[in-house]
């Protein structure tokens, strides 16, 4: 357009020094004909603006992340006369819409159109607006362009999927060492003790055992073994940019959510907590209680203040965390807070599987893998199944 605009100056100046220099009808006629193109250019501009129409629709606002929707899109030419060049572009950053080009260019005479129907996948999470973002007009000379923001997008809310797996090859060595601690415990013939935490009850103390080892320890009650298995997850925003953090949140409720949906078909009972201003809760001991977890997930809201650490320590000197057998962590950026927490549980006995959202800068935590602390890198984009 650039081009054109300046070739077109060009012959105006050309036509003006005719007229100044040499005069005649055929000189006046083409700098008057150069003059009133930009002005007929613009009025038709106008009259396009004014008289094209778009249409679209989705079969449904409530869509499930990368699930295809059915999605329709029209673009008629209903006046007399012919539509030079439209071109409509798509919101493409969270979604896309299957067989139509973005940014595609449109030449309609009177009574044509472009009619579509497709399919519309949304790549992540979220409320966000899709299908078309705006409309760009050209006319016939290619002078100007009026870009026209469309006033009727469609927003989505869009649910994270749920991915079944028959088998989780991160959970195993993790699980396997829960189980054979839990068993050990059962056939231990002795009183069951741990070392003193803040808040125990001070019936529970074993005085005798505390004076041989010159340290407190409580006794277990009857049936508390560590067997539990509990899921953290990191519910901060890292980034105010939606097409940064969407990707990475996305990543987060898709883990959480595979592994619910693991668990709960195998009925093993575990306990889902973040961080939404207070502590979220979500026990689930069967499949019913995963699909309330499951809408709860779907809104849950990505603005925590507190951090995972912050989380993982409001749990464990609450004493929520004594009793886990297993923990789950799903964290973005973990601190090294958060990695020093860790080892002091697993002095306690608990298995811990932390898995790190992270396209590179989560390697410098492999080296602090352990029998009781496993660390699994997630990229934040690929197929869960392929990862998990």
């Amino acid at each position: 357009m650039i081009v054109r605009r300046c070739c077109f100056a060009l012959l105006w100046v050309l036509s003006l020094v005719g007229i100044s220099y040499y005069g005649g009808a055929v000189s006046y006629g083409l700098f008057w004909g150069l003059t009133m193109i930009p002005v007929l250019s613009l009025i038709y501009l106008v009259l396009v603006f004014r008289q094209f129409r778009i249409y679209q629709e989705i079969e449904s606002r409530t869509i499930v992340c990368r699930r295809p929707m059915p999605y329709y899109f029209v673009l008629p030419n209903e006046t007399f006369f012919a539509f030079a060049s439209i071109r409509v572009k798509m919101f493409s950053g969270l979604s896309y819409v299957a067989d139509i080009p973005d940014n595609e260019e449109y030449e309609l005479l009177p009574d044509d159109r472009y009619e579509y129907r497709t399919k519309m996948i949304c790549r992540y999470r979220g409320e966000y607006e899709v299908g078309i973002r705006e409309v760009i007009l050209t006319d016939f000379f290619g002078l100007f362009r009026l870009r026209y923001k469309n006033p009727g997008t469609i927003k989505a809310l869009v649910y994270p999927r749920t991915v079944h797996m028959q088998e989780m090859k991160s959970l195993e060595d993790v699980i396997n060492i829960s189980n054979l601690e839990t068993a050990e415990l059962q056939v231990q013939p002795d009183v069951i003790t741990r070392d003193y935490m803040d808040g125990d009850p001070l019936k529970l103390i074993h005085w005798t055992l505390s004076a041989r080892e010159q340290k407190l320890k409580t006794r277990l009650q009857q049936g508390e073994q560590k067997q539990d298995i509990v899921i953290l997850y990191d519910t901060q925003r890292y980034d105010e940019d939606m097409y940064i953090h969407m990707p990475v949140e996305n990543r987060i409720l898709e883990t959480v959510l595979a592994l619910g949906v693991f668990f709960a078909d195998k009925n093993v009972p575990y306990t889902v907590y973040a961080d939404q201003g207070s502590i979220y809760e979500r026990r689930v001991n069967r499949m019913d209680q995963f699909e309330m977890l499951y809408e709860d997930t779907a809104h849950i809201a990505f603005a925590g203040s507190r951090s995972l650490a912050g989380l993982l320590q409001g749990l464990w000197t609450g004493g929520t965390l004594w009793q886990a057998g297993t923990v789950i962590l799903v964290a973005y950026e973990p601190s090294d807070r958060l990695m020093q927490q860790l080892e002091e549980m697993t002095a306690k006995g608990i298995s811990i599987l932390l898995y790190i959202v992270s396209d590179g800068g989560g390697e410098r935590y492999m080296g602090q893998s352990s029998s009781r602390l496993k660390i699994q890198i997630l990229p934040i984009e690929g197929n869960p199944e392929d990862i998990l």
